[in-house]
Order: C-alpha cells, then sequence, then structure tokens
C-alpha cells in the first residue's frame, strides 16, 4: 500500500493492522550516536496508549515497543531503526455486523472502492491504531530535537465538542486525561464526557501544538514549504479535517497592520504567522492547530448501504473512542516533531554552512504565549 512513508531525510515507514499480530515503523535517516532506549520511546506510547481513563476506547494494550534494529550499545547507528508493537487485544468479533456494511463517516467505502477488499476488523489499515507507531518514531524525532537544537513540542487540548477550554498552565497537560491545560475544567470535561458515552454519540475535538526553540531558515519555497509538510502530516492523523498555522481561519477577519507581525530590534511584536513566513521557519514558536470530527463508530442507528447496495440500517458496537481527539494531542506533537527533525536535516544538508550578516531576531513573550493567550471567551489568536 502506497502513502506510507512520511520525511525525505528522516523517513517513517509505518506498518500493521488493527487487529493484525503487531504494529510499527521503520525509520531511516536517524542520526547516529543518539543514545537510545525502549524507555525513551515508551514515555510516549504511554501517554497515547488506550484502557487509560473511562473516557477512551478500554481496549487493553500496553503497547510495549520493540527495538529491533538500528540501535547498538544504546546508541542509534544511522542504519534503519525497526520499532515493533505486539497487538495483545484485539476481539474481531465485534466487527461482524459491519463485515458487509459500510460505516458512515468511517472507510469502510473508499477502502473497498479502492482495493477491492477492506479489513472490517477494528478498520484495520484505517484504524486509529496505526497511530501508535507514529507516536513512537516521533519519540525519536523528538528526544534529536531536544538534545540537538534544544527543541520542545508540547501540545494540550483546546476544545471539547462544544466546550473550549482556557489556557493556563502546561504543567496541569500531563495531570489529567484529557490533557488540557486547565485542571479547573477537568471535572465539567468528565461530566459531559459520562453523558455522551451513556447517550451512544461521539463529538470532535481541537488540539494545539507549540515547537519552541526552533531555529530561523528551516523549510523550503512552495511545495515543500515547512508550513505545508506540517499541514500535509497533520492531515495523515485519523479524522483529522482542519489544519490551522498561526492565526489561521482568523486572519480572514484581521487588517494587514493586525496580521503582520512587527519587529522591532528586541524581537517580533507578535506571531500571527505561526512561526513560518514564505514556508521558512522565523526563530518563533511554531503554533499548530488541527481540527478532528467526532468517531464515526457509534452505537446510534444509522442509514447506509451494504456490499450489494442495499440499504441498511447500522449501529456499531465494540470498543470505540467517543472522542478520538482525547488521545490526539501526543499524536499531533510526533507529527510536528517527525517534519521538524525532516527539515533540520535537509536544512544541515544545504545549508548548514550559511551564516547571515543580519542578526537574529528574538521571539518575545507575546509571540511565545500566542496559543496560550486563547481563552474560552476570547479564543481568537489575532488578540493574543
Amino acid at each position: 500500500m502506497s502513502g506510507s512513508t512520511l520525511g525525505k531525510l528522516f523517513c517513517v515507514t509505518n506498518f500493521g493492522e488493527s487487529h493484525g499480530p503487531a504494529i510499527g515503523c521503520v525509520i531511516d535517516g536517524c542520526p547516529p550516536g543518539m543514545a537510545l532506549a525502549e524507555s525513551d520511546i515508551q514515555l510516549e506510547l504511554d501517554r497515547r496508549k488506550p484502557g487509560t481513563s473511562r473516557h477512551v476506547t478500554q481496549r487493553r494494550e500496553e503497547d510495549k515497543v520493540e527495538i529491533l534494529s538500528g540501535v547498538f550499545e544504546g546508541l542509534t547507528t544511522g542504519t534503519p531503526i525497526a520499532l515493533l508493537i505486539r497487538n495483545e487485544d484485539q476481539r474481531s468479533k465485534d466487527y461482524g455486523n459491519i463485515a458487509r456494511s459500510f460505516r458512515p463517516g468511517h472507510a469502510d467505502y473508499t477502502y473497498l472502492q479502492k482495493y477491492g477488499l477492506r479489513d472490517h476488523r477494528g478498520g484495520g489499515r484505517s484504524s486509529a491504531r496505526l497511530t501508535a507507531p507514529t507516536v513512537a518514531a516521533g519519540a525519536v524525532a523528538k528526544k534529536w530535537l531536544r538534545e540537538r537544537y534544544s527543541v520542545d513540542v508540547q501540545g494540550y487540548l483546546a476544545e471539547l465538542g462544544p466546550n473550549k477550554v482556557a489556557f493556563e498552565s502546561w504543567d496541569a497537560v500531563a495531570e489529567n486525561p484529557f490533557f488540557v491545560a486547565n485542571a479547573g475544567a477537568v471535572a465539567g470535561l468528565e461530566a459531559y464526557m459520562d453523558q455522551l458515552r451513556k447517550s451512544g454519540e461521539s463529538c470532535g475535538a481541537r488540539i494545539n501544538v507549540v515547537a519552541s526553540g526552533v531555529p530561523p531558515g528551516w523549510g523550503d519555497p512552495l511545495y515543500d514549504r515547512l508550513d505545508a509538510t506540517i499541514a500535509h502530516a497533520m492531515m495523515g492523523i485519523n479524522a483529522v479535517k482542519g489544519v490551522e498555522i498561526g492565526a489561521g481561519f482568523a486572519s480572514v477577519a484581521q487588517l494587514g497592520t493586525q496580521h503582520s507581525d512587527e519587529m522591532s530590534p528586541e524581537g517580533f511584536l507578535s506571531n500571527n504567522a505561526g512561526g513560518v513566513l514564505g514556508g521558512i521557519s522565523t526563530g518563533q514558536d511554531v503554533l499548530v492547530s488541527i481540527a478532528i470530527k467526532p468517531t464515526s463508530s457509534v452505537r446510534l442507528d444509522r442509514h447506509t448501504v451494504d456490499t450489494e447496495g442495499h440499504a441498511v440500517v447500522i449501529n456499531t458496537h465494540g470498543r470505540h473512542d467517543p472522542c478520538v481527539g482525547i488521545r490526539a494531542t501526543p499524536i499531533a506533537e510526533a507529527l510536528l516533531a517527525l517534519v521538524l527533525i525532516d527539515h533540520a536535516l535537509l536544512q544541515r544538508a544545504q545549508n548548514g554552512d550559511v551564516r547571515p550578516a543580519t542578526p537574529r531576531i528574538a521571539a518575545t513573550e507575546p509571540a511565545r504565549t500566542l496559543y496560550a493567550a486563547r481563552t474560552a471567551e476570547d479564543p481568537d489568536p489575532a488578540e493574543a
């Protein structure tokens, strides 16, 4: 199947199916000499894995990663790194009733139209289960970016269905199952999800991701722009239907004097561009926001057709996330890290010896905290 490899110099090829024996990825192009252990990767996988709270699928997967190659005596060798995650808790019988019917909003119909057959067990290749290898590869990228360039990639859930969550502190993100940056909002989100789950419905979410410490100069013109490759990667996440960089769609209502990020000797005065100008990083934080649609698998009756083209009514049972966005923060972080490491290596390969005479302009505090300034009452980044 084509379309399973991301990157040019740091290439990640993802493999497996939701109910197959294992899933995993092969990383080709990781620089040699970086200390890497399974524990480095496991930390990120544990953030994403299912069964971590009552608000997500109760599929019980340890998501224990195995490094099969590319590491010798604790260091990356520069050769392909193969990562394997074994599936342990498949219940394929839960999907027997959809083997010959198409779930509305899911990839069942399109996969059959493209390949002439489909793996209906948990969605097969189209399952969000395949984001686990992406997170594993992202952990390697995060570690290298942090050690080599002091780049830090972190994200949080900003909206859950109709609930907008004000940003308060990064410290709160790791302390709740929603990855929200506001400890006071957790109880309300839990109540909302309990009600949603009982109703049989699902909802969407918005995730904000910030990469700080990115040097200026990463990215290329036109089709390999940094923001273009970020959007490409983010749209590869299951259920993502929209990507914003910086002010995003809010820039439609801005005036030119509002949107353009003025500069001073002390630094940029704002970051509506989201850290990217002309497809090249400015040295400010790279700001990305993604919109995730409601989960397609719900237990309520919906109209569809079967494989013979006959009208039928379908409902989906089994274990599903009522909101896939709840576990999407580590996934979005991983994709941003994978794009950034690829551009870092491309920059080093072609332009590593470029030393412009103009000094770098600092990222000012308002620019670094553009997303942090979003609140439930004032979600427009133009006002930050």
